[in-house]
């Protein structure tokens, strides 16, 4: 016999993963592993801690995201949660507080050395939707975060911080790039931004393809991976952003930014191989169908 579900439950519960962009979340947990991974740390408790204070973040900046937005969003997006009424504003802003909270709390269990990334990470998350989203730094600050993010695993997994800037900085390029393509999500814009992203994607793959050599007896199958992988970032992100750059309409547009949300976790699981970690690699691309299926319920933009 199932348990009851209270009436007008569901409609609740999907409102409040549209509100929070559950299929999103499948792009975070390779921030942690590829920076555990490119630090030459070693994968364990408090890197799963560390990836439990990224997903309250990311979720704490969801919330406060549509919370922020909430009077655009009235006018531009009248079906999300908050001008629809299916959440109220309070709530989102409580949400955001307490998840905010909880992922500081993560971090600390994770260590002190986690903990002084994680604060700059939710300072970095509540001024970009706060204050720099509609600013030139927007996009800066957005991949501040996600590199930051990818550092916070770095360290928590006892690495060395320095050597995972490459990938943080890697993370961050495509994260800009994909962040000032968002900016043309409802109007439409200019092809130059999908352009940008474009060169940058291909920097990127060209990047992947570099890297320290693989542990003797691995390198055929960490080249093949990494390959693979490789291949799979360019092509979830540079087609999406092709048809935008020809037509920066509204609808192409969203497709290009949703497309690179996705390239998100080929390029995470591509960074983990480069720096030899083939587990964490496989299990970050593991996300991405879970990923897609998720997305065809609730929109990840």
């Amino acid at each position: 016999m199932g348990v009851p579900v209270p009436r007008g439950a569901g409609p609740r519960l999907l409102a409040w993963a549209e509100l929070l962009r559950l299929p999103a979340l499948f792009t975070v947990p390779g921030d942690a592993l590829a920076g555990a991974a490119a630090a030459g740390g070693r994968t364990g408790p408090r890197t799963l801690l560390a990836v439990g204070c990224s997903l309250c973040l990311y979720e704490a900046g969801m919330a406060l995201n549509d919370w922020a937005d909430r009077a655009e969003d009235a006018e531009e997006r009248p079906h999300r949660p908050l001008p629809s009424g299916r959440v109220r504003p309070t709530a989102a802003l409580v949400a955001a507080g307490a998840l905010t909270t909880a992922g500081l709390a993560l971090a600390a269990r994770a260590g002190h050395r986690a903990l002084t990334v994680a604060v700059p990470l939710a300072a970095t998350v509540w001024a970009y939707d706060l204050v720099l989203k509609r600013t030139p730094a927007g996009p800066a600050a957005m991949a501040a975060a996600r590199g930051l993010d990818l550092l916070l695993g770095a360290v928590a997994s006892g690495g060395r911080l320095r050597s995972a800037l490459p990938s943080a900085a890697a993370l961050g390029a495509h994260t800009l790039a994909v962040t000032a393509v968002s900016r043309g999500e409802t109007r439409g814009g200019s092809p130059v931004a999908p352009l940008a992203a474009l060169a940058v994607t291909g920097s990127l793959t060209w990047a992947l393809t570099r890297g320290p050599a693989p542990a003797p007896g691995t390198r055929g199958a960490a080249d093949v991976v990494r390959g693979a992988l490789t291949a799979a970032y360019a092509g979830t992100a540079a087609r999406p952003l092709l048809h935008a750059a020809l037509n920066p309409s509204p609808p192409l547009t969203q497709r290009a930014v949703v497309g690179g949300i996705r390239a998100m976790i080929p390029l995470q699981a591509a960074l983990a191989a480069r720096s030899g970690a083939l587990a964490s690699a496989l299990l970050t691309a593991a996300l991405a169908p879970a990923a897609r299926r998720s997305a065809k319920k609730v929109s990840v933009t």
